[in-house]
């Protein structure tokens, strides 16, 4: 029956691989939250994966109840002593504990051994995407590509700066470019800002201004506003290398490109925050889910790099200082510490209402961008 078929078509090109993706990141982030807080004395009441009702669990023998949950759009970790899973306090029931359980309450912790919980959350999706990018290198090698100019854009910044066609790119800004890819990302990430370049020109090392456009364009994670300088590579084989990496070879490489997720989406969070960046690149559950589904028909190998890369959005996401993230308890006990007593209660629930504000604003604008989108989508196949 062709209803059927096209719901199975869609939970097995989209679903899966969203669901795999989202529980890989969101399990390794409260995995953190598990191990540190379970190190520092803290009891663990339930580990789910997941909200709402569950469908399977076990206890351990340290009584947590381990749970996987019918909505697999994200988990949390409920510590002895939390009213809910937004580690909430709940202060009436440990006032009502003895003494030995009240000791093992997160609530009780010192500040630092509760700072250290929180933050082991975002550093083990970081620790994830290092994993997964170390694996790649090593296994996989990297394709590397001559950063030569094999064509010019008609009055793009380059050729107005006076490139020309077989010049390869050496170094920009004093940093050796090794390959074609590594280029793209130092332009794009510098729109309208001036980069200069060293190039090798007929044997000869020539060094040349330009500063890229800054332009929005489409990409499989929606509009983004990046540097273009109008070169472009034929991508002919005889431009491609395979550079293989030892393990600490493979380590550094990953160490780099986890680097430079980190600033590209450091770089957009702040650009959002000054007016620089569109809104309009949030993307919500319905985006990733279809952006899933595309990469997995790639294979494995491209579904685990957009984890990779998923979990750095989702661990710089969480470290933003805003009460209900990670980074806001960070932001209550670094004054904590300062200070020398907590914050009153009263300024700690208007911080976490704002924060649940923030929060729910995100998501509203992030599923709406997803919806615009696919309805303009259905539209133009209309």
């Amino acid at each position: 029956m062709p209803l059927i078929d096209s719901v199975w078509t869609l939970v097995g090109t989209y679903l899966v691989p969203f669901i795999f993706v989202l529980s890989l990141v969101v399990f390794f982030h409260e995995l953190g939250h598990f191990l540190v807080g379970r190190a520092c004395g803290i009891k663990v009441d339930v580990f789910s994966l997941g909200f709402g009702p569950e469908i399977a669990g076990f206890n351990d023998r340290y009584g947590t109840r381990w749970r996987l949950a019918l909505l697999p759009l994200g988990g949390y970790v409920k510590f002895h002593g939390d009213a809910n899973g937004a580690s909430a306090t709940d202060n009436e029931a440990i006032d009502a504990m003895p003494e030995a359980e009240r000791a093992v309450t997160f609530a009780a912790q010192n500040v630092w051994k509760r700072a250290a919980t929180v933050a082991a959350g975002p550093i083990a999706n970081f620790i994830l995407a290092l994993a997964i990018f170390t694996v790649m290198f090593f296994v996989q090698g990297r394709d590397v590509l001559t950063p030569r100019v094999d064509k010019l854009v008609e009055g793009g910044r380059a050729a107005i700066s006076g490139f020309k066609t077989g010049d390869v790119v050496t170094s920009i800004d004093g940093k050796k470019i090794e390959s074609f890819g590594e280029m793209q990302r130092i332009v794009t990430a510098s729109g309208d800002v001036t980069l200069k370049f060293t190039i090798l020109r007929d044997g000869r090392e020539l060094e040349l201004t330009a500063t890229p456009e800054r332009r929005e364009i489409k990409t499989a994670f929606g509009p983004e506003r990046i540097g273009l300088l109008g070169i472009s590579s034929s991508g002919a084989p005889e431009s491609w290398t395979k550079k293989y990496f030892t393990v600490p070879g493979a380590m550094r490489e990953a160490g780099k490109e986890t680097w430079y997720v980190i600033s590209r989406t450091g770089a957009y969070l702040g650009g959002l925050v000054v007016g620089r960046e569109s809104p309009q690149q949030l993307s919500g559950p319905l985006r990733i889910a279809e952006v899933s589904g595309e990469v997995a028909k790639s294979g494995l190998w491209a579904l685990l790099n957009l984890a990779a890369i998923l979990s750095i959005s989702v661990g710089l996401l969480n470290l933003l200082p805003v009460p209900l993230l990670d980074g806001g308890h960070l932001l209550y006990f670094v004054a904590e510490a300062l200070r020398g007593r907590a914050l009153p209660e009263r300024a700690q629930e208007l911080g976490f209402r704002f924060g649940m504000a923030f929060v729910a604003g995100l998501m509203i604008v992030a599923t709406y961008n997803d919806i615009a989108r696919l309805t303009k989508q259905w539209l133009n196949l209309g």
